[in-house]
């Protein structure tokens, strides 16, 4: 099912989504596409978007046999700025709303969904004093520069007011705490309406 909380059975579902059958939705980073299968499964419309390669094939792979599921390689501005879909809700757990830059991207989403629909996502918290663009250099090969991975971190205040300088309304944000074990990082979780009004990107 869509888990906003990538931890099995912890934190919040597509309840956060408020879905019915025929729904189209968006998943910005599907990965290996469980988050993606489950919407198609209840009789709606679901696009997974990832830019790996790997994730994808493994999508394809177990959920072979799922109808009404569409999955594309793709970066999630450019897919946004090329289909034609409007979708009731776009979401992201621990995925492009994460590693791109809102001001481009919170316009590109407002823009493709319907009025009324929702965005919701998640991601780490940030770490503190650590706030707007953060980067990180991810290893690869031995003969290879490490990759530059950036990433948006914002306290939940913060996110509110983006989200509402962008044309979302009802915005909430709440960090969700670890689940028992040994982790004692929780999740951000974030989600807006989209307003009436059309905002322009910057």
């Amino acid at each position: 099912m869509v888990r906003l909380d990538p931890v099995p059975d912890h934190g919040p579902g597509a309840e956060v989504l408020g879905l019915a059958p025929g729904d189209r939705v968006l998943d910005l980073g599907c990965g290996a596409g469980g988050n993606s299968a489950h919407p198609a499964t209840l009789g709606m419309t679901s696009v997974g978007i990832d830019l790996s390669a790997g994730q994808l094939g493994k999508a394809r792979e177990r959920w072979a046999g799922v109808g009404g599921m569409e999955l594309h390689q793709a970066d999630a501005l450019i897919h946004l700025a090329d289909t034609s879909m409007v979708f009731d809700a776009v979401y992201s757990v621990f995925g492009a709303m994460w590693f791109t830059d809102p001001g481009l991207l919170l316009p590109a989403v407002h823009a493709k969904l319907r009025p009324g629909g929702v965005l919701a996502f998640s991601q780490r918290p940030p770490v503190e004093g650590c706030y707007g663009c953060q980067a990180s250099y991810i290893p690869r090969g031995p003969d290879e520069d490490p990759v530059v991975v950036k990433r948006w971190d914002y306290e939940p205040d913060t996110w509110a007011l983006i989200l509402g300088e962008h044309g979302f309304t009802d915005v909430s944000v709440s960090v969700l705490a670890a689940p028992p074990g040994n982790r004692r990082t929780g999740t951000l979780l974030v989600r807006g309406v989209r307003g009436g009004q059309a905002v322009s990107p910057a």
